[in-house]
């Protein structure tokens, strides 16, 4: 799947009228009633109002490239994570009345209690995955199982840096819209999954990457097991010690598991079961 960004502003689509000026005119008021297609008409320019934002220069590769550079000062360096980032359109990826915000460096929401991270947060957690000793510069991320498809953003981002990416989504109108939304922007190579997102996805198991949107108490035995041998897991995970949630890192080899901590961060809790 490669999501491409679109060159130039975008605006909606001209809807032609449905009859000439003139034969309006002439029409009697009885023709100018029965019109159901008007509000047909009506109806698909207020979609594409709402979903194609117009003059706010959002699909310019130069809006992009300035999240880039500052993800670049904070420390992001991996050349394929920075170029998945300039290229995925994440404006195409939240509400209508938040895409101004869209590459700002802040979550934003995304309906039902859940959020779009910030771009730094997941900048820093798709680099921990893809910077390891011996992974392809162009498909770091190998076979990647996702947690927590959300808005489907970081799924765009995961196809660019994956031979083939397994998306879990627990709310079914997240995962529906998460459809819609990388359709829309060409993306392609992901499975989306509505499913717990706890049991992983035995089915297309073993992952050589796994990465959670998501955070518990423990990681579940699911992810562990479903990790290949030489992969990498990411995920955020509550330390007492830390007072809150930190990303941990878990890396499988031919003895068991190692883990390591990277900082603190806020995700929504790990929930169970489908919704």
């Amino acid at each position: 799947m490669s999501a491409r960004p679109s060159r130039g502003s975008v605006f909606p689509a001209r809807l032609p009228p449905d009859r000439p000026a003139a034969a309006k005119v002439a029409a009697p008021a009885s023709a100018r009633v029965l019109r159901p297609q008007r509000l047909l008409h009506e109806a698909a320019a207020d979609q594409a109002r709402q979903h194609v934002p117009a003059g706010v220069g959002l699909d310019s590769d130069q809006v992009r490239q300035r999240m880039v550079r500052r993800l670049q000062s904070q420390g992001v360096d991996h050349p394929a994570v920075l170029d998945a980032m300039g290229r995925v359109p994440r404006h195409r990826f939240v509400d209508s009345a938040l895409v101004t915000q869209a590459y700002e460096d802040t979550s934003l929401p995304i309906g039902l209690g859940q959020t779009i991270s910030k771009p730094i947060v997941v900048g820093r957690m798709l680099q921990l995955l893809a910077a390891r000793p011996g992974a392809p510069l162009d498909r770091p991320l190998g076979q990647v199982l996702e947690i927590g498809t959300g808005c489907g953003y970081q799924a765009a981002l995961l196809a660019l840096l994956a031979r083939r990416v397994v998306s879990i989504e627990r709310l079914k109108p997240l995962h529906e819209r998460a459809r819609a939304h990388l359709d829309a922007t060409g993306a392609r190579d992901v499975r989306l999954v509505w499913g717990d997102g706890r049991l992983g996805h035995a089915p297309l198991a073993p992952y050589d990457t796994i990465v959670a949107a998501a955070g518990g108490e423990e990681l579940p035995q699911a992810w562990m097991d479903q990790l290949a041998p030489g992969g990498r897991l990411v995920a955020p995970l509550h330390s007492a010690a830390h007072g809150g949630q930190v990303l941990v890192v878990v890396e499988r080899d031919g003895t068991g598991w190692r883990r390591s901590l990277h900082g603190g961060v806020h995700f929504v809790p790990l929930a169970q079961g489908v919704a």
